[in-house]
């Protein structure tokens, strides 16, 4: 059926909208700025423009160097996940390891205590979109300079997902994006909603072992995530975009606390997912 003049307008008018927001997004990554290999990096512009995110070559050291104690210590914890290969909490580490939306929010949601959407806490939603790329964004100083070789690819395994593989070969394992992001969004989510701030910091801490336990991430790897994490929290702080759609956010939790919803049945299983040692 051929389009109305109206709806040529309008779909003119979604091009144009799109374009701007890709846009956005190139002027950032015009800042003569690390190569960042991970596509879920780049779902939206982040508050912050890359000059202004925490600089990991000035907060992080190098990775472990080989038959190093600190190399030694990667290893043992590597060794003490193989337990957990094959159980709830590997299946849990595999669901962690998606930082697409709408899951990468939902992950969070039990621990939360209402359930993190595009229809009940929009600002919310949008707001762990744009920190993604704030604390993805900012481990690429340190990941590129030292592009460090993930421990599947040095024990020649698999990961919980096969189908991150190939990205994940070509991106450095130190420090862990994933980390940095989930560790950021649960100091965040403690600031909304402080009542559920213990549950929040440690599905944040469990969102980061899901790495070690996927064997995608050497724990050192994890440890730096978490620093560049808090650093990138700390500097979206002092961003007024960033603390108005912060007490945004604090509202629509509020309101959906009201509104007792039900979680889904499914936060008996992850909390006996992570109680699983």
């Amino acid at each position: 059926m051929p389009m109305t003049g109206n709806a040529v307008r309008a779909a003119h008018v979604s091009v144009l909208a799109l374009l701007t927001l890709c846009g956005q997004a190139l002027a950032q990554a015009g800042q003569a700025q690390p190569k960042v290999t991970d596509p879920h990096f780049k779902i939206a512009p982040g508050y912050l423009e890359r000059s202004e995110l925490p600089n990991s070559l000035a907060l992080l050291g190098p990775p472990p160097e080989a038959d190093s104690a600190a190399l030694a210590r990667d290893e043992e914890a590597r060794k003490a996940t193989f337990p957990l290969r094959s159980t709830e909490r590997w299946t849990l580490a595999r669901t962690d390891a998606d930082l697409a939306f709408p899951q990468a929010a939902d992950t969070f949601s039990c621990a939360m205590g209402v359930r993190i959407d595009s229809q009940q806490t929009p600002r919310l939603y949008a707001m762990m979109q744009k920190m993604l790329s704030d604390l993805g964004l900012s481990t690429y100083g340190v990941k590129n300079k030292y592009n460090r070789v993930r421990p599947f690819v040095v024990h020649n395994e698999a990961t919980c997902r096969a189908d991150q593989e190939a990205i994940l070969r070509s991106d450095g394992s130190y420090p862990s994006g994933h980390t940095a992001a989930g560790w950021g969004w649960a100091l965040v989510f403690a600031q909304i909603n402080p009542e559920r701030a213990d549950a929040l910091l440690k599905r944040g801490i469990e969102f980061g072992q899901s790495r070690v336990i996927c064997d995608a991430h050497w724990q050192s790897d994890v440890d730096a995530g978490r620093i560049m994490g808090a650093a990138t929290v700390a500097r979206l702080q002092t961003d007024p975009t960033f603390l108005a759609d912060l007490e945004a956010a604090k509202a629509e939790v509020k309101a959906a606390k009201t509104k007792q919803v039900p979680l889904i049945s499914a936060c008996a299983a992850e909390a006996a997912a992570l109680s699983a040692r």
